[in-house]
């Protein structure tokens, strides 16, 4: 009687370990090495542009703080304006809106890619579940996946939009570009692009990650007709 009673009790749920967690992402990126590089591509030229603007702002601000007189005429043959009562230089609305427009359609691309990449996921997500994943496993899983790429591809992108914007700006005004850039501005607008990217990248793959995990999984296993 102890033996069936035993038997018949319900037996511990095994939890997967966070570092599990991440080791499986981290093979599945690997696995999908170039349909993720295409994804975070997206993700890389927005926030590039992004650190870009914000950098030459910086340097903009710099120039003007200089004084140098033949730089600062170079500016205002460019159609720089000079901010009044020594205030910081701020990008222009047009260049605002522009900015918000490729976010917006990085966001847009990183959704349009990522249920593209459920459907093809169809079959391991079945699998998965099948195996006991929990809904919230499924999600953790790819928020785990997004925040890597977000990481790698803001990190690449704010990186190459600050020396983008720096070598361009060496290039036209001399050593008076970077000999006035604050360097504390410059750190915050990095980490703050890398972030940006980040919480872009997961924005994007919430809904994807939602879907997946409701997915039933006979359905998952069936895959798509």
């Amino acid at each position: 009687m102890q033996g069936k009673t035993k038997a018949n009790l319900p037996q511990k749920q095994v939890v997967l370990p966070f570092v599990k967690s991440v080791e499986i992402a981290v093979k599945s990126i690997k696995s999908r090495f170039f349909r993720t590089m295409i994804t975070t591509m997206s993700l890389i030229l927005a926030i590039s542009f992004y650190c870009y603007i914000k950098t030459s702002s910086h340097i903009i601000t710099g120039i003007f703080f200089s004084e140098d007189k033949i730089a600062i005429q170079t500016l205002y043959q460019q159609g720089y304006e000079q901010p009044a009562n020594g205030e910081k230089y701020t990008a222009t609305p047009k260049e605002r809106w522009i900015l918000f427009l490729s976010l917006l359609v990085c966001v847009v691309g990183i959704v349009n890619t990522q249920l593209m990449a459920v459907s093809d996921r169809f079959r391991e997500i079945g699998t998965m579940k099948c195996l006991g994943a929990l809904d919230r496993f499924v999600v953790r899983l790819f928020l785990i996946e997004a925040t890597l790429q977000g990481l790698i591809g803001s990190a690449i992108g704010a990186l190459a939009g600050a020396i983008i914007a720096l070598t361009g700006s060496l290039i036209k005004f001399g050593s008076v570009a970077i000999a006035f850039v604050n360097l504390n501005d410059m750190v915050i607008t990095v980490a703050v692009s890398v972030f940006l990217g980040c919480f872009l990248r997961i924005i994007g793959v919430l809904y994807p990650a939602l879907l997946a995990a409701r997915m039933q999984p006979v359905e998952a296993m069936k895959g798509r007709d």
